[in-house]
């Protein structure tokens, strides 16, 4: 019989990639409400070091707009990283412009979310992309 949704005893770790402390604040209280173990990147750059890093993430969250890398060039080079190839990204921003929707999605980001958002729309969401 496969876990419950959220089983602590099965681990599911997200990283998310926020400048705004306030974001990263709800994020992380939302997510490790929802039994997720969270790790928390304040730009691009840290962003991409804990991706290439050895840590096993599940899903990334990650802002459009940081300073030193922007979401979408994480995503960019998150495609040269090959234990991250098949890494689901969940892009959040203020900016909800369909040309940067559009770049998002074709750089591989499975969803593409404005704020404010919805956080149960969001945790269905991350729900759906893991499979709970």
């Amino acid at each position: 019989m496969p876990p419950a949704p959220h089983d602590p005893a099965v681990a599911r770790r997200i990283l998310v990639a926020e400048d705004e402390p306030h974001i990263r604040r709800i994020l992380a209280t939302l997510l490790q409400g929802a039994d997720f173990e969270v790790d928390m990147a304040s730009d691009g750059r840290e962003a991409m070091a804990r991706l290439e890093s050895a840590t096993e993430y599940h899903l990334v969250v990650t802002d459009l707009m940081m300073p030193h890398l922007s979401g979408l060039e994480v995503l960019e080079a998150m495609a040269a990283l090959s234990h991250r190839t098949d890494l689901p990204v969940v892009m959040l921003t203020a900016k909800g412009q369909d040309a940067d929707r559009e770049k998002a999605l074709a750089l591989g980001a499975r969803d593409f979310l404005t704020k404010p958002f919805s956080p149960k729309k969001l945790l269905a969401r991350i729900d759906e992309l893991l499979g709970l």
